[in-house]
């Protein structure tokens, strides 16, 4: 598993700054955890897996859009006890959020945002070679 430790202090100031914010991963597009805030190991593994999945799912869509390429930008999901936000976060790699009620939707989404355009080539995870294949 490839672990970018040193953004995890990146994803504090988006925790910290939207109350009720409850985990907060960035992962690869394959699934795997880069980088999490106050997020155990298991919690973030499991966010990260169910997020590939789910980008996928919003490719296959918005294929169904002219002009849409397949790529999800944003998809936030509504469920009982709060929200869950991914957004596409540079090359190959997601922002993941999950939120408790009351969140303020809309600072998420504008925080989110100003997260990934502030640092944006740090959030992106090179494609990955098979063992025994040359890059």
């Amino acid at each position: 598993m490839r672990r970018e430790a040193n953004l995890d202090w990146v994803l504090k100031g988006l925790a910290d700054g939207v109350p009720h914010t409850k985990h907060v991963v960035l992962l690869s597009a394959d699934g795997l955890r880069m980088a999490q805030y106050d997020t155990s190991d298991n919690t973030a593994d499991r966010l990260a897996a169910a997020c590939a999945g789910l980008q996928s799912l919003a490719g296959a869509v918005a294929l169904e859009l002219p002009h849409s390429h397949g790529r999800m930008r944003m998809l936030v999901i509504e469920m009982d006890g709060g929200f869950f936000y991914l957004m596409a976060a540079g090359a190959g790699a997601y922002l993941a959020v999950l939120a408790e009620e009351g969140v303020d939707a809309g600072l998420m989404g504008q925080r989110m945002r100003d997260l990934v355009l502030r640092i944006g080539e740090h959030l992106k995870s090179p494609p990955r070679h098979d063992v025994g294949t040359s890059p």
